[in-house]
């Protein structure tokens, strides 16, 4: 138990400082702000929730009594809260009734099947849009406050480095402010992702992750999310703060469907000689321009329409053999 609580202290310790790196302005402390999450979530996954909920509750204490009560706060929900659920979700998993064998061999072990891995793509986009709006209220109650909080903030950093370009700067700054809602969630998206997977990984790797690795190829989202994706979309248009938060969960589905896409990508190229170069060459490309997820994104939906993945496999397998 005095184990138990030691790494739930480390690990608790290591996200507050990783989270508070970003009070020096240096830009390695937004590299380490980022990957706050990531020791929460290793000792979620590797010691189970109850380790990081009782690290998280002692990191959020301590940067509340240090930093005060807003710290506390941001801590709590944009590190604490996703890293104890995200690790609960990965090692959540149910009995499932098998075939009963015959009577002649030992019985066989119960099986489990394992919390799927596109619905821990669907929390982790509930998460995104909870601690991008929980940002930008923030900044404001209603939007045009927030937008134009925004809109100083960036235009106080263009007259820092050239004052005569952030006077001619005015409509490149509003359509930035437009769309920065929906670029803060995709960037919230990526690292929550990025950090649960380190994480699954490290435990893996230290022999202490208890479910067997999931084939990411067969990650869909629950059906139901296209239809949430429609309404974000519609109510993308109505306007006010109603409207930024439509954009926030619009950006955070498309970014889930995203990865979706990818998953799709690996499955249609299998057949393929050259797969590796055509899946490092499309990695690369969205890395270095970003613009060309927006491709993944229609291939995520258009699985999701048409089955492309189910068609593909099914034609794949071998004929059955001819019965005498």
């Amino acid at each position: 138990m005095m184990a138990f609580g030691l790494i739930a202290l480390i690990a608790g310790a290591a996200s507050a400082l990783m989270f508070a790196s970003i009070v020096s302005g240096a830009l390695i402390s937004l590299v380490l702000f980022y990957l706050a999450p990531l020791p929460l979530m290793v000792a979620s996954i590797g010691w189970g929730p109850l380790c990081a909920s009782l690290g998280g509750i002692a990191a959020a204490l301590g940067l509340g009594a240090l930093f005060g009560l807003p710290y506390c706060i941001a801590f709590a929900v944009t590190v604490a809260l996703p890293a104890w659920w995200l690790g609960h979700l990965v090692l959540l998993g149910r009995h499932v009734a098998s075939a009963t064998p015959p009577a002649t061999e030992p019985p066989a072990a119960p099986e489990i099947e394992w919390y799927p891995v596109g619905r821990i793509l669907l929390w982790i986009a509930g998460f995104a849009t909870l601690t991008t709006i929980a940002a930008l209220l923030t900044l404001g109650t209603d939007a045009d406050s927030i937008l134009g909080t925004l809109r100083r903030g960036l235009m106080r950093v263009l007259s820092t480095t050239d004052p005569q370009a952030a006077s001619e700067a005015g409509p490149f700054v509003d359509a930035l402010v437009r769309i920065a809602p929906a670029g803060a969630t995709i960037v919230a998206m990526m690292t929550l992702t990025l950090n649960l997977w380190l994480s699954a990984k490290v435990t893996a790797t230290s022999g202490r992750l208890r479910r067997p690795w999931p084939d990411m190829m067969t990650a869909e989202l629950p059906p139901m999310t296209l239809a949430a994706l429609c309404v974000a979309l519609a109510f993308c248009f109505t306007g006010g703060l109603l409207a930024i938060i439509a954009q926030i969960a619009t950006a955070a589905l498309m970014m889930a469907y995203a990865l979706t896409g990818f998953a799709v990508l690996h499955t249609l190229t299998l057949a393929l000689k050259s797969r590796t170069f055509w899946l490092g060459s499309t990695y690369a490309v969205v890395v270095v321009f970003g613009w060309p997820v927006i491709a993944m994104v229609i291939l995520g939906l258009a699985d999701a329409v048409f089955g492309f993945r189910q068609r593909f496999l099914r034609n794949r397998q071998p004929p059955p053999l001819p019965t005498s």
